[in-house]
């Protein structure tokens, strides 16, 4: 070992041994370092943040209840995983699995105006990237920590039952081997390669050949804020043409918890001019990221409204080239706070604001 980590490890060491004494702030301590790789985690496997924030804090209870029984035989790191990976199990066996609208069925050729949203589905939802990792959790894995959270991913991972999800996110993201995961899942070596392997060709099917961070990385910065800026000044000045003539020919758009979605330039056009943008109000826009993607938050005042602007929805951008292929528009509230974005934007003093 060396000076420097025989160092990190003393204050560690402390900490536990505090930590078992029964010292909460100590266990804090502890596990500080970890919560983000580990909310993360508990997003991959339940598809919603606020599911994950649900199950970080039952695993860190859990973990805090059971930590006179850790031995130490693993890693301090391997064990909240494994407390973590069981109570997200538990979670997603009484919730079931997260959809977006294109599991629900085809997409719709011409504007559904009637497009309720729907209830009984337990949507996917976005991702803040704040404080979020970019690389590889070791240097062995298949898949970096924001490739492991783009929505293709992530939508893949809920067709897969709870023990190959868990068997292939603790392998091909976080390098855990699978003599480990066998332990941590308390199963066989063989059923855990069994598990990956059917879970791979699972994943394979359903995600792109290119992810968003390859395509990212050949993106001109100049061009990516001139997309992102492009369509929420569309947005903006509800223009239908302008939106549309920053989109791929195949492009989808889908706005969960609305069931209808659309896909190719003539259904999302005619969409957009048979519910014209205007009409809705006066929008404005922040700019942010989500699952390792370029986001817009869009915020909106009715008509006639003297009012503040407020939130409407998350619109997550998928890219291929130097085009939108992709618009993902969750729709609701209920992600502002989690994207630390404001309640409300005061009414400019003239002209739009992104």
């Amino acid at each position: 070992m060396s000076v420097i980590s025989a160092k990190a490890a003393a204050p560690a060491a402390a900490d536990l041994a505090r930590a078992r004494a029964g010292d909460p702030a100590a266990f804090t301590d502890l596990v500080a370092p970890l919560r983000r790789e580990l909310h993360a985690h508990c997003y991959r496997m339940l598809g919603s943040s606020h599911d994950a924030d649900d199950a970080l804090q039952d695993a860190l209870l859990r973990a805090w209840r059971g930590l006179p029984g850790f031995e130490g035989r693993s890693s301090l790191r391997s064990w909240l995983y494994t407390v973590a990976t069981r109570t997200c199990l538990d979670l997603a066996a009484g919730r079931g699995r997260r959809a977006l609208p294109v599991d629900l069925g085809p997409s719709s050729e011409r504007a559904v105006l009637d497009n309720g949203p729907v209830g009984h589905v337990a949507w996917l939802g976005p991702y803040p990237d704040a404080g979020h990792t970019g690389g590889p959790a070791s240097p062995d894995v298949r898949y970096e920590q924001r490739e492991a959270v783009e929505l293709a991913f992530v939508a893949a991972l809920q067709h897969l039952p709870g023990n190959q999800r868990a068997a292939l996110l603790l392998f091909d993201v976080l390098g855990f081997s699978a003599a480990e995961i066998a332990t941590m899942m308390a199963t066989s070596t063989t059923s855990v390669n069994s598990a990956l392997a059917r879970a791979r060709r699972i994943v394979a099917d359903r995600v792109p050949a290119v992810s968003q961070q390859q395509t990212l990385r050949k993106l001109d910065d100049a061009r990516l804020r001139e997309l992102v800026a492009g369509y929420a000044t569309a947005l903006e000045n509800g223009d239908a043409d302008a939106l549309v003539a920053l989109l791929t020919e195949d492009v989808t758009w889908s706005m969960p918890p609305m069931p209808h979605w659309y896909r190719g330039v003539d259904a999302v056009m005619d969409f957009a001019r048979e519910l014209p943008l205007a009409r809705c109000g006066s929008w404005r826009h922040r700019f942010t990221s989500a699952n390792g993607q370029p986001a817009v938050a869009s915020y909106l005042r009715p008509p006639g409204s003297s009012g503040p602007h407020l939130p409407w929805s998350v619109n997550v951008l998928t890219l291929c080239g130097e085009r939108i292929a992709g618009i993902t528009s969750f729709l609701g509230v209920e992600d502002f706070t989690a994207f630390g974005l404001p309640a409300e934007l005061s009414p400019p003093a003239g002209g739009h604001s992104s």
